[in-house]
Formats: C-alpha cells, structure tokens, sequence
C-alpha cells in the first residue's frame, strides 16, 4: 500500500498544468477552471502554488497567491487531492510545505473561502489553524445573490492567522 510518505512535493511547471485540469475534475464540489487557467496556476503562481507527486503521478495540488496589497497574506484559491491520496493528511502537508517556500517568507496570514456544504475543505483548514494554535474567523465571503446572480453558493472567508514563522515551522 502506498502512503503519503511517498509523496514529493513540487512548485508546478507548464507541463502540470494538463494533470491539474483533471485532478480538479475529479474533486467534486471544486469548481473547474479552464485549462488555460490551471496552465497559468502554474506557470505566474507557481511560488505560491504546489504540486504533489506519487510515482509521477499528480495527487495533490494547492494553487494561491499574495493577496495584492497585503503581501503578508497568502489566498489559498484550491486545495485538490486525489481520492487515492485522501485521508492521510496531505493538504495539511501541502500546506505547511507552502508556507516553507520563500515566497511565503513574510505571510503571517492564510485565507481562503469555503461553501458551507463543503465540509472536507472546512475540516482541513480548522484542523491546520489549530494545529498552528492560530486564531480562525469566519466571516462572509461571496454572497450567493450579491456576488454570484444565484449561480453558486455562498463562499465564506476564513481567516488564519496571526501566523507566526516558529509556529509554521513546527507544524
């Protein structure tokens, strides 16, 4: 049986950008993007993006950014994990490791935005905020009506952090 411990971690080249479409196809409820739009995840974003690989095989992947005027916080825009992959802990993995690149150096804060129906993601962010002992607030994100015509559910904003470099370091 293959574990977690076999899993490398990579900043994403142009070449993922195929394997990305089709991981985030596969993970239901993530909203897919087009394929030009997971080649630039991976090519403008890929300081702030990482790719997990088991026998060259793409099973895990975080795409996020600075968030532009606040360098300090880091939005986690996908987490993606294979269904082979599940279960062992890898986003809160993938995370860390991200938080370890120098790009992320100065982020002493992590955001992201969850439908409320999405339980796995709001399982993996509560538990990577309290491994981190860092605070957690929710608050409205994207309204449903205001912000999506009533096209898509409503995304709250979570928000971790103050972060500190010890803290993620330690996790």
């Amino acid at each position: 049986m293959q574990t977690t411990t076999d899993i490398r971690f990579y900043p994403p080249v142009s070449t993922d950008g195929a394997a990305l479409h089709r991981l985030v196809a596969a993970c239901p409820p993530l909203d897919p993007n087009s394929i030009y739009c997971n080649l630039l995840q991976c090519t403008h974003f890929n300081d702030t993006a990482i790719c997990a690989k088991q026998q060259g095989e793409m099973v895990g992947f975080i795409s996020g950014y600075l968030i532009p005027g606040r360098s300090d916080t880091l939005f986690v825009w996908q987490v993606a994990v294979a269904e082979s992959a599940r279960g062992q802990g890898l986003a809160g993995r993938m995370l860390q490791e991200l938080l370890r690149r120098p790009a992320c150096s100065n982020v002493q804060a992590l955001e992201t935005t969850i439908t409320d129906t999405n339980q796995a993601s709001r399982a993996v962010f509560r538990k990577f905020a309290d491994s981190l002992d860092a605070p957690l607030i929710v608050s409205i994100g994207f309204d449903r009506d205001k912000h999506f015509d009533g096209d898509h559910d409503s995304e709250e904003l979570w928000h971790i952090g103050p972060i500190t470099k010890k803290q993620s370091e330690e996790y």
